[in-house]
């Protein structure tokens, strides 16, 4: 297998489940070596009460082919952050890739609710979680990043600025905290150009997550199952979708074409070629735009 990562340094920040552990994992599988963070670990569980560990992640990344560390980090704790980035300056010298993952805001989001019914605690919190722990890590790790020109920073978020600023996000906090993250994008690719680096906004469709997949009582094997309860369920992507986009990205020599962009994973497979698991090629917010939000009958046909 090609690896075009190979003796990459990767930071993927909140790595524990989902997107974050897929992009560690092909990133691995391009043969970066990644620093994979987050909070719950076998000692002990986040307050997202899941079981996924970053132990798990940091293996799944060493088992496709890279080199996977597992790093306790509360990226709302800068000490904690400051620590991790020594530690990667110390072992490796330089870093090539920054990945802004963090979240762990679901249980906090109260739906379809004005802000005057949404509780503040909980409201800020989220934004906490969603935007200042992208500051904090950004702050500490683009010094290392900017050493030498062609570093790449990925924003995560849900949904493209084209898309969220024509569109009310589910409630007051989670809308902001999309919004923001795809500003940070536009914002660190400004400061990094000088530098020759690139930042770039993306976002899934909709992500086949361990927590999705239980909701809709499925599992990988007969996700497909899951139409019966919502029959736009099949335009949804595995992890590994996004995962790949980032890793396109990586390996791409002209990746500054993409600098202060917006670009979900469906977008980014038409340009690099890469696949979801299954082969197809699952544009989701285009999908969304032109059958849900159009309040047309589900048919995936022509967008997977």
């Amino acid at each position: 297998m090609t690896q075009p990562l190979t003796g990459k340094i990767a930071l993927v920040a909140g790595a524990t489940r989902g997107a974050g552990r897929q992009i560690a994992v092909q990133l691995g599988a391009a043969g970066a070596t990644v620093y994979a963070t987050g909070r719950s670990t076998r000692a002990g569980r986040s307050e997202m009460a899941r079981p996924e560990t970053i132990e798990e992640t940091a293996e799944l990344v060493s088992a496709a082919g890279g080199t996977g560390i597992a790093v306790h980090v509360d990226h709302l704790v800068p000490e904690q952050v400051r620590d991790l980035v020594a530690r990667i300056d110390a072992e490796q010298g330089h870093l090539d890739v920054l990945v802004n993952d963090i979240w762990g805001g679901d249980p906090l989001v109260t739906w379809d609710k004005p802000v005057w019914e949404q509780p503040l605690d909980a409201g800020f919190r989220t934004l906490r979680l969603a935007v200042d722990t992208h500051i904090i890590t950004s702050h500490f790790a683009l010094p290392l990043l900017i050493r030498k020109p062609g570093g790449l920073v990925v924003e995560m978020g849900d949904g493209t600025k084209a898309y969220n600023d024509e569109n009310y996000r589910l409630s007051v906090f989670y809308d902001l905290a999309k919004v923001s993250v795809n500003r940070l994008a536009f914002s660190q690719a400004h400061e990094l150009k000088p530098h020759g680096c690139t930042a770039v906004a993306l976002t899934p469709g909709w992500i086949r997550s361990e927590a999705m997949l239980e909701h809709f009582g499925v599992t990988e094997e007969n996700w497909r199952d899951g139409a019966a309860t919502d029959p736009n369920f099949l335009i949804s992507e595995t992890p590994a979708f996004v995962g790949r986009a980032v890793a396109a990205l990586a390996a791409d020599e002209e990746r500054a074409r993409w600098s202060g962009k917006s670009v979900d994973a469906g977008t980014l497979s038409k340009v690099y070629g890469f696949t979801d698991l299954d082969g197809s090629q699952p544009e989701g917010f285009r999908y969304i735009t032109e059958v849900v939000d159009a309040g047309k009958p589900s048919d995936v046909t022509g967008y997977r």
